[in-house]
């Protein structure tokens, strides 16, 4: 009987799927952009892999992760002693970012491993030692944050740089783990922020981009931070002034964000039906959106 255990689906932080994730200790882990793979002792002592949604062979392999987990000395050793784990980990082959240094390719980096006797994945702190005696290839967390918020975790990105060539910007993405928490489905799930920059050259080399899933604070600044708000304040300014100057994109923020909150707070309430809302947030999106609508200014 195969031990192939699929992995769960990344949710973005904010949707329902992973709400409430952020209460308690959180650990925020660099996201790479590879492909995803698992690999696991068979009851004969073989290696077996599987990619996120089958099973491995050599004949159909995944950009030849099995042929090289099958020769990685580390992973054998690993699974040796442990026999009742399989290893989630990011296999990683050139995919949208073509940033990494060299010596990052065609590395198997573990980033979860499950439990197959408590059917559960392990923490962190539970498997990390492991790693390190076997000497298999695992990621660290950029950061621990307990009772975080998007502001904080949006800092994040700007840490990982796990693997980058110097100077070269971030990786694609991070992603948050509380090891002590189930969604309001009863289902272990994690959250994943991704990085503007990562999403415009993934989208422009990769195709059609990721849609649904958007956070509450940034769906409503895109019903309630429109175009006619943002051009009827940039209007009043320049008739205030007298012209339009760099120095006045403060003001301009000020103003929307006033508006927004003293003329919609409770349109916002009646059409999302009372919810939760992170004023930082939903500042930080409604200045993202501003800069969409007007990108001449900034």
């Amino acid at each position: 009987m195969t031990k192939f255990h699929k992995y769960m689906h990344l949710e973005r932080f904010g949707t329902d799927e992973v709400d409430g994730i952020e209460f308690g200790q959180t650990y925020v882990f660099p996201k790479l952009d590879g492909t995803n793979g698992q690999v696991w002792l068979n009851d004969d002592g073989s290696i077996g892999c599987g990619s996120r949604n089958r099973v491995l062979s050599i004949g159909s392999d995944n950009a030849g992760f099995m042929a090289a987990m099958q020769e990685n000395t580390a992973i054998s050793s690993y699974l040796s002693a442990n026999p009742h784990h399989t290893l989630y980990g990011e296999w990683l082959v050139p995919h949208s970012l073509k940033t990494y240094r060299d010596d990052m390719w065609s590395r198997f980096f573990v980033f979860d491993v499950y439990d197959q006797e408590q059917g559960k994945l392990l923490h962190y702190e539970d498997y990390s030692h492991y790693m390190r005696a076997h000497d298999v290839d695992f990621l660290p967390p950029i950061a621990i944050i307990r009772n975080g918020c998007y502001e904080a975790y949006e800092k994040c990105l700007e840490k990982n740089t796990f693997g980058i060539e110097q100077g070269k910007g971030f990786g694609e993405g991070v992603v948050i783990k509380n090891y002590h928490w189930q969604n309001k489905f009863g289902r272990v799930t994690w959250a994943k922020i991704i990085a503007n920059h990562f999403k415009e050259k993934h989208h422009a080399e990769m195709g059609a981009p990721e849609v649904g899933g958007m956070m509450l604070e940034e769906k409503i600044c895109e019903e309630f931070v429109t175009q006619h708000l943002v051009d009827k304040t940039h209007a009043k300014i320049v008739n205030d002034k007298g012209d339009w100057q760099s120095k006045y994109i403060g003001e301009l923020l000020g103003r929307v964000w006033y508006d927004l909150i003293t003329e919609d707070t409770f349109n916002i309430i009646k059409a999302h039906k009372n919810p939760k809302i992170d004023f930082k947030t939903l500042q930080r999106f409604c200045t993202l959106r501003i800069k969409e609508l007007k990108p001449e200014l900034f």
